[in-house]
C-alpha cells in the first residue's frame, strides 16, 4: 500500500464523460448486474434491491425503501447502507459508458436522518474521465427528485479488466457466474463494480 489516496477533484486536463451508443435509453430500467449482489440483486433478502434507470447524458436515478433490516439506530438507516446506495448507483454510471470500474474512493456526506420505511430517491452523474479514473457525484433525497438531500456523495471508479473479479473473487462464485449458460448474464456478471 503506497499511502497515496484518490483524489476527488478531476486534473484540469480530464474530459467529459461520454455515453455508449448502445447505452439503456433514458428512462430504461438497467436491471441488477448479478442476482447475489447486495445492492441491485433479488437474490439477497435483505439486500437494497435498487431499481436503476438510466438519464439524460451520464447520469442515473434510484429509488431506495429503507426496510426494517437496514437499521443503524433504532427507526434509522444504518449509515453504511446509505453509502452502499449511493456507491451502487454511482456504479451503474458504468452501464452507460460501457466500463468496467470499481469504486477507487467514495467519500459520503450524511445531512438528514433516514427513517425506516421512507424512500430516498437517488441521483447520480458521472463529471468527468482522466485516463481510468471516472469521476462522479450523487445526492439521496428523502421521498423523491424535490425532496430535502439526505446524503450526498463523491466518488472516483478505477477502470479494470475483467480479470479483476476473475482473480480476486471467490473461486466458488466466479465459476458458477462463468458456467451459467446464458452468456448474457456471465458478461452482465462481470460488468459493474463489485
Amino acid at each position: 500500500m503506497s499511502g497515496r489516496t484518490t483524489a476527488l477533484t478531476p486534473p484540469a486536463d480530464a474530459g467529459p464523460p461520454v455515453r455508449h451508443p448502445e447505452a439503456p435509453a433514458p428512462g430504461e430500467v438497467i436491471g441488477a448486474h448479478y442476482e447475489n449482489c447486495f445492492g441491485c440483486g433479488a437474490g439477497v433478502p435483505h439486500g437494497l434491491h435498487l431499481e436503476v434507470r438510466a438519464g439524460e447524458g451520464v447520469a442515473v436515478t434510484a429509488e431506495f425503501r429503507v426496510k426494517e433490516a437496514h437499521q443503524g439506530a433504532p427507526g434509522l438507516a444504518h449509515g453504511g447502507v446509505l453509502a452502499t446506495a449511493l456507491d451502487e448507483t454511482l456504479g451503474s454510471l458504468n452501464w452507460l459508458t460501457r466500463v468496467i470500474a470499481v469504486t477507487g474512493r467514495l467519500e459520503t456526506d450524511f445531512l438528514l436522518p433516514v427513517p425506516v420505511d421512507s424512500v430516498l430517491y437517488l441521483e447520480a452523474e458521472a463529471v468527468a474521465v482522466h485516463h481510468r479514473k471516472i469521476y462522479c457525484t450523487a445526492t439521496g433525497r428523502l421521498g423523491g427528485p424535490e425532496g430535502p438531500v439526505a446524503v450526498r456523495a463523491d466518488a472516483v471508479f478505477i477502470e479494470v479488466k475483467v480479470e479483476h473479479f476473475i482473480n480476486h473473487g471467490r473461486p466458488a462464485e466466479i465459476n458458477a457466474a462463468l458456467a451459467d449458460p446464458d452468456q448474457v448474464k456471465v458478461v452482465r456478471a462481470f460488468e459493474v463494480n463489485p
